[in-house]
Protein backbone atom coordinates (compact mmCIF):
# COMPACT_ATOMS: atom_id res chain seq x y z
CA UNK A 1 0.00 0.00 0.00
CA UNK A 2 1.01 3.32 -1.05
CA UNK A 3 1.72 5.07 2.06
CA UNK A 4 0.14 8.48 3.06
CA UNK A 5 1.61 9.65 6.03
CA UNK A 6 4.04 12.68 5.58
CA UNK A 7 3.36 12.47 1.47
CA UNK A 8 2.56 15.68 -0.69
CA UNK A 9 -0.93 16.28 -2.06
CA UNK A 10 -1.70 18.98 -4.26
CA UNK A 11 -5.74 19.32 -4.23
CA UNK A 12 -6.87 21.67 -7.11
CA UNK A 13 -10.40 22.93 -6.47
CA UNK A 14 -9.81 22.70 -2.77
CA UNK A 15 -11.59 25.39 -1.74
CA UNK A 16 -15.07 23.51 -1.55
CA UNK A 17 -17.37 20.79 -1.97
CA UNK A 18 -15.14 17.60 -3.13
CA UNK A 19 -11.93 19.41 -3.26
CA UNK A 20 -12.14 20.51 0.60
CA UNK A 21 -13.38 17.42 1.52
CA UNK A 22 -10.13 15.72 -0.12
CA UNK A 23 -7.81 17.83 1.45
CA UNK A 24 -9.04 16.83 4.88
CA UNK A 25 -9.02 12.98 4.24
CA UNK A 26 -5.38 13.17 2.96
CA UNK A 27 -4.86 15.31 5.93
CA UNK A 28 -6.55 12.70 7.92
CA UNK A 29 -3.99 9.98 6.84
CA UNK A 30 -1.23 12.38 7.33
CA UNK A 31 -0.22 13.64 4.32
CA UNK A 32 1.38 17.59 3.48
CA UNK A 33 -1.40 19.27 1.75
CA UNK A 34 -1.27 22.09 -0.55
CA UNK A 35 -4.98 23.22 -1.32
CA UNK A 36 -5.22 25.28 -4.31
CA UNK A 37 -7.97 27.43 -6.10
CA UNK A 38 -8.81 30.34 -8.25
CA UNK A 39 -10.81 31.88 -5.20
CA UNK A 40 -7.74 33.17 -3.08
CA UNK A 41 -10.11 34.27 -0.38
CA UNK A 42 -11.98 30.83 0.26
CA UNK A 43 -8.65 29.36 -0.45
CA UNK A 44 -6.99 31.13 2.73
CA UNK A 45 -9.83 30.99 4.62
CA UNK A 46 -10.00 27.20 4.44
CA UNK A 47 -6.69 26.43 4.45
CA UNK A 48 -6.21 28.76 7.96
CA UNK A 49 -9.43 26.55 9.06
CA UNK A 50 -7.41 22.88 8.61
CA UNK A 51 -4.17 24.43 9.97
CA UNK A 52 -5.14 22.23 13.23
CA UNK A 53 -5.06 19.26 11.42
CA UNK A 54 -1.83 18.64 9.68
CA UNK A 55 0.28 20.63 7.56
CA UNK A 56 -1.56 22.73 4.96
CA UNK A 57 -0.79 25.56 2.17
CA UNK A 58 -2.56 27.39 -0.02
CA UNK A 59 -1.67 28.72 -3.50
CA UNK A 60 -3.36 30.02 -5.76
CA UNK A 61 -3.73 28.90 -9.00
CA UNK A 62 -6.63 29.02 -12.35
CA UNK A 63 -5.67 25.72 -14.03
CA UNK A 64 -6.68 27.07 -17.15
CA UNK A 65 -3.61 28.99 -17.44
CA UNK A 66 -0.51 27.02 -17.98
CA UNK A 67 2.01 29.58 -16.37
CA UNK A 68 0.00 29.20 -12.96
CA UNK A 69 -0.44 25.67 -13.07
CA UNK A 70 3.90 25.42 -13.49
CA UNK A 71 3.99 27.73 -10.58
CA UNK A 72 1.55 25.62 -8.16
CA UNK A 73 3.66 22.63 -9.44
CA UNK A 74 7.41 24.31 -9.21
CA UNK A 75 5.90 25.89 -5.70
CA UNK A 76 5.54 22.86 -3.84
CA UNK A 77 7.92 20.94 -4.47
CA UNK A 78 10.16 23.92 -3.42
CA UNK A 79 8.41 24.34 -0.42
CA UNK A 80 7.50 20.48 0.77
CA UNK A 81 10.71 19.13 -1.54
CA UNK A 82 7.70 16.98 -3.57
CA UNK A 83 5.19 15.78 -5.15
CA UNK A 84 3.62 12.62 -4.76
CA UNK A 85 0.25 13.10 -5.49
CA UNK A 86 -2.10 15.31 -7.95
CA UNK A 87 -5.84 15.09 -7.79
CA UNK A 88 -6.81 17.16 -10.62
CA UNK A 89 -10.22 17.89 -9.52
CA UNK A 90 -11.08 21.67 -10.33
CA UNK A 91 -13.58 21.61 -12.92
CA UNK A 92 -17.21 23.53 -14.23
CA UNK A 93 -20.13 22.82 -15.23
CA UNK A 94 -22.47 23.61 -18.24
CA UNK A 95 -25.70 23.17 -19.12
CA UNK A 96 -27.36 24.21 -23.06
CA UNK A 97 -28.59 23.08 -26.45
CA UNK A 98 -25.44 22.43 -28.65
CA UNK A 99 -26.73 24.40 -31.44
CA UNK A 100 -26.77 27.67 -29.55
CA UNK A 101 -23.49 27.04 -27.85
CA UNK A 102 -20.98 29.39 -28.77
CA UNK A 103 -17.29 28.89 -29.35
CA UNK A 104 -16.29 30.92 -26.12
CA UNK A 105 -18.36 28.83 -23.80
CA UNK A 106 -17.46 25.42 -25.46
CA UNK A 107 -13.92 26.64 -24.72
CA UNK A 108 -14.08 27.85 -21.86
CA UNK A 109 -15.08 24.20 -20.53
CA UNK A 110 -12.32 22.61 -22.08
CA UNK A 111 -9.93 25.34 -21.08
CA UNK A 112 -10.69 24.33 -17.43
CA UNK A 113 -11.52 20.66 -17.23
CA UNK A 114 -9.69 19.23 -19.69
CA UNK A 115 -6.47 21.74 -20.26
CA UNK A 116 -6.23 21.83 -16.49
CA UNK A 117 -5.96 18.16 -16.49
CA UNK A 118 -3.18 18.42 -19.29
CA UNK A 119 -1.64 21.04 -17.48
CA UNK A 120 -1.08 19.72 -14.04
CA UNK A 121 -0.65 16.08 -15.22
CA UNK A 122 2.18 17.77 -16.87
CA UNK A 123 3.92 19.61 -14.62
CA UNK A 124 3.61 16.35 -11.87
CA UNK A 125 5.15 14.34 -14.25
CA UNK A 126 7.99 16.29 -14.20
CA UNK A 127 8.47 16.72 -10.51
CA UNK A 128 7.68 13.10 -9.55
CA UNK A 129 10.22 11.56 -11.80
CA UNK A 130 12.88 13.40 -10.05
CA UNK A 131 11.70 12.11 -7.02
CA UNK A 132 11.01 8.17 -8.07
CA UNK A 133 7.42 7.83 -8.33
CA UNK A 134 4.17 9.66 -7.26
CA UNK A 135 -0.09 9.38 -8.29
CA UNK A 136 -2.06 11.54 -10.40
CA UNK A 137 -5.66 11.31 -9.79
CA UNK A 138 -8.10 12.93 -12.43
CA UNK A 139 -11.61 13.93 -11.62
CA UNK A 140 -13.66 12.81 -14.69
CA UNK A 141 -17.45 12.27 -14.13
CA UNK A 142 -20.59 9.85 -15.24
CA UNK A 143 -20.81 12.17 -18.01
CA UNK A 144 -17.40 11.17 -19.46
CA UNK A 145 -19.00 7.87 -19.47
CA UNK A 146 -22.39 8.52 -20.62
CA UNK A 147 -23.96 11.04 -22.43
CA UNK A 148 -26.37 13.76 -21.15
CA UNK A 149 -28.82 15.64 -24.07
CA UNK A 150 -27.93 18.94 -22.59
CA UNK A 151 -24.23 19.12 -21.81
CA UNK A 152 -22.27 18.78 -25.02
CA UNK A 153 -19.18 20.47 -23.55
CA UNK A 154 -19.09 18.91 -20.57
CA UNK A 155 -19.17 15.12 -22.16
CA UNK A 156 -16.02 16.13 -24.58
CA UNK A 157 -14.18 17.48 -21.62
CA UNK A 158 -14.68 14.76 -19.10
CA UNK A 159 -14.95 11.99 -21.72
CA UNK A 160 -11.05 13.16 -22.64
CA UNK A 161 -10.37 12.99 -19.52
CA UNK A 162 -11.23 9.28 -19.20
CA UNK A 163 -8.60 8.96 -21.75
CA UNK A 164 -5.96 10.96 -20.82
CA UNK A 165 -6.17 9.07 -17.62
CA UNK A 166 -5.02 5.77 -19.61
CA UNK A 167 -2.78 7.75 -21.44
CA UNK A 168 -1.27 9.03 -18.89
CA UNK A 169 -0.69 6.13 -17.09
CA UNK A 170 0.27 3.94 -19.93
CA UNK A 171 3.13 6.27 -20.96
CA UNK A 172 4.06 6.80 -17.40
CA UNK A 173 3.73 3.11 -15.47
CA UNK A 174 7.56 2.41 -16.42
CA UNK A 175 8.74 5.75 -14.34
CA UNK A 176 6.44 4.34 -10.90
CA UNK A 177 4.27 7.04 -11.93
CA UNK A 178 0.22 5.91 -11.58
CA UNK A 179 -2.86 7.88 -12.88
CA UNK A 180 -6.02 7.16 -12.56
CA UNK A 181 -9.60 8.71 -11.82
CA UNK A 182 -13.12 9.23 -10.36
CA UNK A 183 -16.26 9.62 -12.14
CA UNK A 184 -18.73 11.23 -9.73
CA UNK A 185 -22.62 10.83 -9.89
CA UNK A 186 -24.36 14.17 -8.74
CA UNK A 187 -22.87 15.43 -5.61
CA UNK A 188 -24.72 17.54 -3.22
CA UNK A 189 -22.54 20.63 -3.06
CA UNK A 190 -22.62 24.33 -4.10
CA UNK A 191 -25.72 24.96 -6.14
CA UNK A 192 -26.48 20.89 -6.40
CA UNK A 193 -29.25 21.17 -3.43
CA UNK A 194 -32.78 20.73 -2.70
CA UNK A 195 -33.24 24.32 -2.31
CA UNK A 196 -31.27 25.81 -5.19
CA UNK A 197 -33.14 23.25 -7.66
CA UNK A 198 -36.22 23.00 -6.72
CA UNK A 199 -38.59 19.97 -8.64
CA UNK A 200 -35.14 19.54 -10.43
CA UNK A 201 -33.80 17.69 -8.10
CA UNK A 202 -35.75 15.12 -7.20
CA UNK A 203 -35.18 14.73 -11.12
CA UNK A 204 -31.58 13.90 -10.47
CA UNK A 205 -32.10 11.86 -7.54
CA UNK A 206 -34.16 9.19 -9.34
CA UNK A 207 -31.25 9.27 -11.63
CA UNK A 208 -29.52 7.30 -8.90
CA UNK A 209 -30.73 3.92 -8.21
CA UNK A 210 -29.69 3.46 -4.37
CA UNK A 211 -31.92 6.55 -4.24
CA UNK A 212 -29.94 9.99 -3.44
CA UNK A 213 -27.05 12.01 -4.20
CA UNK A 214 -23.53 11.43 -3.40
CA UNK A 215 -21.83 13.33 -0.58
CA UNK A 216 -18.36 15.08 -1.32
CA UNK A 217 -16.62 12.71 1.37
CA UNK A 218 -17.59 9.64 -0.59
CA UNK A 219 -15.75 10.84 -3.62
CA UNK A 220 -12.86 11.89 -1.67
CA UNK A 221 -12.70 8.53 0.30
CA UNK A 222 -12.43 7.09 -3.23
CA UNK A 223 -9.28 9.69 -4.21
CA UNK A 224 -7.39 8.38 -1.02
CA UNK A 225 -8.15 4.76 -1.98
CA UNK A 226 -6.43 5.26 -5.51
CA UNK A 227 -3.85 7.03 -4.04
CA UNK A 228 -3.02 4.12 -1.54
CA UNK A 229 -3.33 0.92 -4.01
CA UNK A 230 -0.15 0.52 -5.83
CA UNK A 231 -1.77 -1.83 -8.37
CA UNK A 232 -4.20 0.45 -9.61
CA UNK A 233 -3.87 2.46 -12.51
CA UNK A 234 -5.48 3.30 -16.07
CA UNK A 235 -9.18 2.98 -15.11
CA UNK A 236 -11.49 5.06 -14.43
CA UNK A 237 -13.99 4.54 -11.26
CA UNK A 238 -17.22 5.80 -10.72
CA UNK A 239 -19.19 6.89 -7.66
CA UNK A 240 -22.49 7.03 -9.23
CA UNK A 241 -24.75 5.36 -6.96
CA UNK A 242 -25.58 3.09 -9.79
CA UNK A 243 -25.99 5.87 -12.35
CA UNK A 244 -24.16 4.56 -15.13
CA UNK A 245 -25.43 0.82 -14.39
CA UNK A 246 -28.50 1.60 -16.42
Amino acid sequence: MFQLKDRVAIITGGASGIGLATVESFLNKGSKVVLSDFNEEEGRKQAERLKDKGDVIFIKADVSKEEEVKALIEQTAEHFGSVDILFNNAGIGAQGEMHELTYEEYQKVIRINQDGVFFGSKYAVKEMKKTGGGVIINCASILGLVGEPTAYAYNASKGAVVLMTKSTALQYAKDNIRCAAVAPGYVESGMVNKEALGEYYDHLVDKHPIGRLGVPEEIAHTVVFIAENEFLTGITIPVDGGYTSQ
